[in-house]
């Protein structure tokens, strides 16, 4: 006689729904926890920035440039100068990013050693998206900071424009400069006479008078503003104007960028072809079939369907390059710095730099300051977020 007795499907099937319901229960908790975790931690860590850098975070602190005061330290040199920094490098980056894509994804060749060479491209441009960013600080280092020494020295640039060399002078007017000046960086100190054309700090003309020391000075101020002693001593110095420019280029502004350029360049490449690849292929067909060329189809087609997710990528992307400190340390040069950047070729320092360097200081304050920096910059980043939001959703609109 047989004794099996096989439980009820019924029953069975009671029994694993209930046990598939408390180990869904669980899981539930187990990522609700997680997550509340997760957010706990973000909180906490904001908030204790927030407490250490609140009190610094003043119209001042915005406003001011960096000194060796924590009292009168400032971010605004800073965060003018990761601006001019992003802006440069969206500015390289957006043309040659898109038009990668575009040739990438929509040129895609026939034969199979082309094939290959295509494959092998864009494994090559997803390999580099993962190299780590000071990689790529080295990189900027040799080829724009210093242009593998083909062009010379910064110091000595084999080719230079819009630069003027003086001799600076101080006038016997005390804190006030005169500027004679020379041929170029190696001209040996000019010969001073009397009666001869030089120049105040702001460039404008005057006339020069020389004394003996021991001799009778004039005693109206103009007089003495444009008065030197024979054997006064001298310092080389620059004047540069706004089209000024170099080879090499130097720790400047436009290496920065070009550096940054280099670490964001991969992933606007993939996210350009992410969103092109997204369009639907019936509207490429129908394209064609009303007889487009290749390219009228991406120009007036695939690239306007595509452009919601090639601009939130590409100002993602800016995002990240707004944040970075491991290249910028190698290209930048400048541990302390107090003055705005006026062009691609001034000297230039971005807030997480400005941030790190305070961060190491030995005075306790300089912490707090570098808190306060760090609400800066995360602030920075928020708005390139929404930013990314909007464009998104306005040409979304568009389109619809």
């Amino acid at each position: 006689m047989n004794d099996f007795n096989p439980t009820p499907f019924e029953e069975y099937e009671l029994v694993s729904h209930a046990r598939r319901a408390r180990f869904e229960k669980w899981f539930r908790a187990l990522c609700i926890m997680v997550s509340g975790l997760s957010v706990l931690l973000l909180v906490l860590l904001l908030g204790a920035i927030a407490f250490e850098g609140g009190p610094y975070l003043t119209s001042n602190f915005l406003t001011n440039l960096s000194s060796s005061n924590p009292e009168k330290c400032g971010i605004f040199g800073a965060l003018i100068g990761s601006m001019l920094v992003c802006v440069t490098c969206a500015i390289f980056t957006m043309p040659i990013g898109v038009a990668a894509a575009i040739f990438l994804e929509e040129y895609k060749p026939r034969s199979k050693t082309l094939r290959f060479l295509h494959s092998s491209l864009e494994l090559l441009i997803s390999n580099l998206a993962g190299v780590p960013s000071v990689v790529y600080g080295l990189l900027g280092l040799s080829a724009f900071v210093h242009m593998f020494g083909v062009f010379g020295t910064i110091q000595k640039p084999s080719f230079e424009m819009g630069a003027r060399y003086y001799y600076q002078y101080e006038s016997l007017q005390e804190g006030r400069m005169l500027l004679v000046p020379v041929a170029g960086v190696d001209s040996e100190r000019p010969e001073l006479v009397d009666d001869m054309t030089v120049y105040t700090s702001g460039l404008n003309p005057i006339q020069l008078r020389l004394f003996d020391r021991g001799e009778k000075l004039p005693s109206e101020p103009e007089e003495l503003r444009r008065s030197l002693y024979r054997n006064s001593p001298a310092s080389p110095t620059k004047r540069t104007s706004w089209y000024f420019v170099q080879f090499p280029f130097g720790y400047t502004v436009i290496a920065g960028a070009l550096t940054l350029m280099l670490v964001v360049l991969p992933v606007v490449i993939i996210s350009s072809q992410e969103s092109l690849r997204a369009v639907p292929p019936s509207l490429r067909e129908g394209a064609f079939g009303l007889g487009c060329t290749r390219w009228q189809v991406v120009w007036n087609t695939t690239l306007p369907s595509a452009l919601p997710g090639i601009m939130t990528g590409a100002i993602l992307s800016m995002s990240r390059a707004i944040g970075e400190a491991a290249p910028i340390v190698l290209v930048s040069g400048v541990g302390f710095l107090s003055v705005v950047p006026s062009s691609l070729m001034s000297a230039y320092t971005v807030m997480p730099l400005q941030i790190y360097h305070w961060s190491d200081h030995h005075e306790p304050a300089f912490f707090d300051l570098a808190a306060a920096g760090i609400m800066v910059l995360l602030a920075v980043l928020f708005v390139f977020n929404l930013a990314a939001v909007l464009v998104r959703q306005f040409a979304q609109r568009q389109l619809h």
